[in-house]
């Protein structure tokens, strides 16, 4: 196991304030997503990755875009996409855009993919929804093997088949890194470990111990696979906020959080989100990574060490439309002062 990565996602939210209910234009918010990519940068983070929308709210409907532009602002940080909805993307324009962006930044850019929360994107790209399963197990067979060859021959159910053309630019690193994204479902992460690809698990909610079986399950099967614990990685995405104090990074978390919990819940018949739910989740064994430096960083030691070891946790902070200066206090507390102290673990 090598040393942690630290790193955040972003979904580039674009919501109001949900205390002064003022909203920044789109413009201003790309700006200012720009700004915290490089102050990631700076501040020695391993990773930074942008999801993937096609809703209101969201401006990372076309991530790539974005990282490139960022590629140019930055010098070491990994950039890559949290996650690709692979189900309705081409895996060929996927590769080419990804490939770019590994030429822009010299060999910095990854791929995470996954199946989305969202729906948006089938009836927009005209693809039927109950395809879901079949659409991603054979997009990401495809996307496999045109990081593997260049000249590929390929056929499935749901595009063109492929009869040895080329697919370019190719990218800068031999192989463009591909992990593979999961919720909670057991077949993906079994899947990810017989595919033999790094494993990236959203964990937004309840207890992180919990996970344990299934990335267990994750690890059995790539052993079976043949693979060893250097291409068996296991990532975790956590919400999160680094403040100067527990109570400053709490109070600037909730009010956004809540919304924005609220609103997804108005959809999926959950109820409304109280403080109280959201302190029991700050709770050393709760999801939450929401603190002061030295707590966040124990919080995530523990989650490490209850999971088996990881090889990357990365902190989304946007889904809790943060004004942007606990936003980017946020982003150098967490390279300054708690990444240092989880790599030398």
């Amino acid at each position: 196991m090598g040393v942690m990565q630290i790193g955040i996602d972003s979904f580039a939210a674009l919501v109001e304030d949900p205390i002064t209910h003022e909203k920044p234009t789109a413009a201003v918010r790309m700006t200012r997503l720009l700004e915290e990519i490089e102050l990631a940068d700076k501040a020695g983070l391993d990773f930074f990755g942008l999801g993937e929308h096609h809703r209101e709210e969201y401006l990372d409907a076309a991530p790539a875009v974005i990282l490139a532009a960022a590629a140019t602002r930055t010098k070491n940080i990994r950039l890559g996409s949290a996650v690709t909805v692979l189900s309705a993307a081409d895996p060929v324009r996927v590769h080419q855009e990804f490939a770019t962006l590994d030429l822009i930044s010299g060999g910095r850019a990854e791929i995470v993919v996954g199946r989305g929360s969202f729906i948006e994107s089938f009836p927009l790209f005209g693809l039927k929804l109950e395809d879901y399963d079949d659409l991603f197990i054979e997009k990401l067979d495809l996307l496999l093997k045109l990081r593997d060859e260049t000249y590929v021959n390929w056929s499935g159910k749901h595009r063109p088949a492929l009869t040895g053309q080329g697919v370019f630019p190719r990218p800068l690193q031999k192989k463009l890194p591909v992990w593979l994204g999961v919720g909670g479902t057991p077949a993906s992460f079994a899947r990810a470990g017989a595919l033999g690809l790094p494993l990236m698990v959203a964990i937004i909610g309840g207890e992180p111990h919990r996970f344990r079986p299934l990335i267990d399950l994750y690890r059995e099967a790539g052993k079976r696979a043949g693979y060893g614990d250097d291409v068996l990685k296991v990532g975790v995405h956590v919400l999160g906020l680094v403040g100067d104090t527990d109570q400053a990074a709490a109070d600037a978390f909730f009010p956004g959080y809540a919304a924005a919990f609220t609103k997804i819940g108005k959809e999926r018949g959950w109820p409304a989100v109280t403080r109280g739910q959201f302190e029991a989740l700050r709770r050393p064994k709760g999801a939450l990574m929401v603190g002061e430096p030295s707590f966040v960083a124990d919080k995530v030691a523990q989650m490490s060490e209850d999971l088996g070891g990881l090889e990357r946790v990365t902190f989304q902070m946007s889904v809790a439309a943060l004004r942007h200066e606990p936003m980017m206090r946020g982003i150098e507390l967490l390279g300054e002062k708690v990444a240092p102290v989880l790599r030398s673990k």
